[in-house]
């Protein structure tokens, strides 16, 4: 009797860390905005103090696990770990397993790209489309796809298994569970490009500054103080000199 296995809807998953001499594949991105897009995204949180020694944000690293016998590597353009084992000291991390070395990300974003269709292919062979990747075998909760260029967003929430579209709010933004925060579209300028980036909204609408935002905001604080402690004392003279003038009155009828 032949046993067959349906290798695709039950696929044998090994969550083997890499060997520290496994050659990670070097794929260029596509263009100079990728990187911005997921920096942009990291340095919200980190000045907003969302940011745990727990926690991992990671840009262009290498998710890894052994599919049927063979090793598959993807690399999102930016994901999110609520928690991972910490590494040895002085030793860098150059990929990532879940369950081996922390929890599943509960996060990817990929940020649309040249190559049609890749954040969008469901292969399910070897080596395995992107979406198909994230929904199937490392089952990611939430995935995010996201073209800078029309300022399309789109989230997948993970449901029974399979992703479902998510519906955006009336403001056009997703709640993100894992981090209690909103993520939207904002079309500005930063770093001298301008173009829509995504950004991050607190509970009570707030959006997430950038440090640059950060520096500008407090210079415009500074200068309403500095605008208001001049009215003070320009009100204050106007009431000294009033003072002045009624003594002098007085002293003239005296």
């Amino acid at each position: 009797m032949v046993q067959v296995i349906d290798s695709r809807n039950n696929p044998n998953i090994v969550w083997e860390k890499l060997p520290d001499d496994y050659i990670l594949p070097d794929e260029p991105v596509d263009n100079i905005t990728q990187p911005l897009l997921a920096t942009a995204l990291t340095e919200a949180l980190e000045l907003a103090e969302i940011v745990t020694s727990e926690m991992m944000i990671a840009t262009n690293m290498g998710i890894s696990t052994k599919v049927n016998g063979r090793i598959v590597v993807k690399a999102p353009d930016w994901f999110y770990v609520s928690q991972v084992f910490p590494v040895a000291e002085g030793t860098t991390r150059r990929s990532y397993t879940p369950h081996t070395e922390g929890k599943i990300p509960s996060l990817v974003m990929e940020f649309l790209s040249e190559t049609e269709g890749g954040e969008y292919s469901s292969r399910p062979s070897y080596p395995y489309g992107k979406l198909w990747f994230y929904e199937h075998i490392l089952q990611v909760p939430i995935y995010v796809i996201f073209d800078p260029d029309s300022g399309i967003l789109e989230v997948r929430h993970l449901t029974d298994k399979t992703y479902t579209i998510a519906t955006p709010d009336i403001e056009g933004r997703y709640f993100i569970p894992c981090l209690g925060l909103y993520l939207g579209v904002w079309f500005g300028e930063r770093l001298n490009i301008k173009t829509h980036w995504l950004r991050w909204w607190n509970l009570e609408g707030n959006m997430l500054l950038w440090g640059k935002e950060r520096i500008a905001l407090e210079q415009q604080r500074t200068e309403q103080e500095r605008q208001r402690a001049e009215q003070e004392r320009q009100r204050a003279d106007q009431a000294e000199q009033e003072i002045a003038r009624l003594r002098s009155l007085l002293q003239e009828k005296e």
